[in-house]
């Protein structure tokens, strides 16, 4: 079996889509067996991967930019995939759409669907092509998979999927994710300039992660004295949202850290007392699993996947109100016995999260849909 898979999105983007594709790229190639396994992307720059590939062919495409392809492919439909990545039994398309294709049997992973569920919530300049496209993609495409059981039950109801194409695969926590030690923290404390106690949440600041709300919960804790950090990039319409953080009567207690690199990261999430995450909508939810695996608990809502994918690890909470969170996290502080059971229990429970499963199980979908 000759497998083409789509890898633009790891070339183009850090977090989210682009995480996914890479760490995909490197699990699928150490399980392919004797099938083949083509890498797909455009380079007109020449830079290269600056990512693992275990052995794999790829094909890059140098004598144009991959934009403007994009934008043919969006307005014209033209010219097929196929045509410039070669023929392959299988073609997967990680990033929600499936391009112009002559032949082939097609896989897409649609990673959730908040866009349809809340549109208000979705980037602006993507919302259009994505509504534009979903439907056909779904009706194209041989098998979908999505990152949660929540997510397929989602696709199903709101583009009438066919529950028989549809497959829940989780998605696997970072092989690096693990308690630092603590010279580790310290020196990322120093780097940071924290020294007080902190909360921490970790994702991209945009609408759909709540943190003009998870700033009202600070403000309610008046009984903790340390910082409320946050880490992730700025996403769509962050202004209002930083606009209500340095407005906030806690301001000086507020730390935006923007990005921070892997390695920072997990000594992040080590050094904090708690890991809140009033996230409005997931369709999986990587960084509470990753708080889980460096020894922090976790206050989490109980939004879309969360609590399938969370399980009885986290305390999750339904309710968006702002004192109620802030009891529950100051009772957490107040309750060291608590904390550490939920640290055991969510370090196990974090740990069943592996790419090397997710590869496998999507090879199995490959293999399905080639039959």
């Amino acid at each position: 079996m000759n497998v083409c898979l789509d890898i633009q999105a790891a070339v183009a983007q850090r977090a989210g889509v682009g995480r996914y594709t890479r760490a995909l790229v490197e699990h699928l190639g150490k399980g392919r067996d004797s099938d083949q396994l083509r890498l797909f992307y455009f380079d007109f720059q020449r830079r290269g991967l600056t990512f693992v590939t275990p052995n794999l062919e790829q094909r890059a495409v140098r004598w144009c930019p991959g934009r403007l392809v994009q934008k043919c492919w969006k307005t014209l439909r033209w010219p097929p995939f196929d045509w410039l990545a070669g023929r392959a039994d299988v073609y997967h398309f990680p990033n929600f759409i499936i391009p112009p294709l002559t032949a082939g049997r097609t896989v897409v992973t649609v990673h959730d669907v908040s866009f349809l569920r809340f549109p208000n919530l979705a980037e602006t300049r993507n919302l259009a092509y994505l509504k534009a496209r979903i439907a056909a993609t779904v009706r194209r495409a041989d098998a979908i998979i999505t990152d949660s059981r929540f997510s397929a039950g989602e696709i199903i109801e709101l583009l009438r999927a066919d529950p028989g194409r549809v497959f829940a695969i989780h998605l696997g926590v970072a092989d690096h994710m693990h308690p630092s030690d603590a010279a580790a923290v310290a020196v990322m404390r120093q780097r940071y300039g924290l020294k007080r106690p902190y909360l921490l949440t970790v994702g991209t600041l945009e609408p759909r992660k709540n943190t003009t709300f998870l700033a009202s919960i600070f403000e309610a804790m008046q009984a903790f004295d340390g910082d409320l950090v946050i880490a992730g990039m700025r996403g769509w319409k962050y202004q209002p949202i930083l606009q209500r953080l340095r407005s906030s009567p806690r301001a000086g207690a507020i730390r935006y850290l923007e990005y921070v690199s892997d390695e920072e990261l997990t000594a992040l999430y080590a050094g904090a007392e708690l890991f809140l995450f009033p996230s409005l909508y997931e369709g999986f939810g990587f960084p509470p699993l990753e708080a889980m695996l460096c020894g922090t608990p976790v206050l989490a809502s109980a939004a879309g996947s969360l609590p399938e994918v969370l399980g009885e690890s986290a305390r999750l909470i339904p309710e968006f109100d702002a004192e109620h969170w802030a009891q529950e996290a100051l009772g957490l502080l107040n309750d060291d016995a608590r904390r550490r059971a939920m640290v055991a229990k969510g370090r196990v429970w974090a740990q069943r999260y592996t790419w090397a499963e997710t590869a496998r199980q999507t090879w199995t979908i490959y293999r399905k849909v080639a039959a």
